[in-house]
């Protein structure tokens, strides 16, 4: 009786390919958007998958500015800043912090969905969020991407 041997593909750097994407946050909700953001930038839309490797592809958001909150998180929800001091700890709601810089709430919702280390970080350099509708990477021909 023979065996069968099945061996696994594992991804590197040299065999990843990488993609541009565009997504419209125009009247998208902040978390569900983000949470499929965050699994493109980890590269697990992707058959070979690998989770020590930065298998992700690239995200450009436009119209941050047009995300929207559910239920009362737009007054409710606040982000929190210490500086490391007594009395260093500085508060916002989200509604602040929209008007304020509104690419600010994707990408604080988006790095917290992303490993905690060296590889997290690279994942997160791939994203590119823009409070307005244009973008300078259009030479890099980014694809429509739609939740």
């Amino acid at each position: 009786m023979s065996k069968l041997h099945f061996t696994t593909k594992h991804a590197n750097e040299a065999t990843v390919q990488r993609t541009w994407y565009v997504v419209d946050g125009t009247n998208q909700t902040v978390g569900r958007m983000c949470a499929k953001i965050a699994a493109i930038l980890r590269g697990k839309n992707k058959a070979y998958y690998t989770p020590h490797v930065d298998t992700g592809d690239y995200i450009v958001v436009v119209n941050a500015e047009k995300v929207v909150f559910t239920g009362n998180k737009l007054e409710e929800k606040l982000y929190d800043t210490f500086s490391g001091y007594p009395g260093g700890l500085k508060q916002e709601t989200a509604k602040s912090l929209q008007a304020r810089r509104p690419e600010a709430v994707i990408e604080r919702a988006i790095k917290g969905m992303l490993p905690k280390n060296r590889l997290g970080h690279k994942m997160y350099k791939k994203l590119f969020v823009y409070a307005g509708a244009e973008h300078p990477h259009t030479a890099q021909q980014p694809k429509d991407l739609k939740f």
